[in-house]
């Protein structure tokens, strides 16, 4: 842990440079190695094909991020950390928010102490 999952709707898919915007999420929680295990990070993005966004008139789009982390942080660190993923994702898309109907949004989601199961041997190649 952390992963992090982003859902964008397909009517966005030729402008957002979504590989990029994994790249900077992932940088964001790496700076934060105090807290989040480098060899835990994981973020991936689904493309959605099928939905429907407000009254279906305009040819809207949203893009929603999900932070999912393990028990442990406190409040500070976990609204830190999502105040900064939520302002690149922000500064991400700002063009595109300018030229059409967006919208975007993020919410954490911390699973319980024994809400996880893992195994993953990544970690050693960070141990110091």
């Amino acid at each position: 842990m952390p992963h992090f999952i982003l859902e964008y709707t397909d009517n966005i898919k030729d402008e957002a440079n979504i590989p990029d915007l994994l790249k900077k999420i992932n940088q964001v929680l790496i700076s934060r190695s105090d807290i989040f295990p480098i060899g835990g990070i994981r973020s991936r993005a689904i493309e959605l094909k099928h939905y429907f966004v407000a009254d279906g008139t305009e040819n809207d789009a949203f893009v929603h991020g999900t932070l999912k982390i393990g028990a442990g942080r406190s409040d500070e660190d976990k609204k830190a950390v999502c105040d900064e993923i939520f302002a690149v994702i922000k500064d991400h898309f700002s063009e595109l928010y300018e030229k059409r109907y967006l919208a975007l949004s993020l919410e954490l989601y911390e699973f319980s102490k024994f809400g996880t199961y893992k195994h993953n041997n990544i970690h050693k190649r960070y141990k110091k």
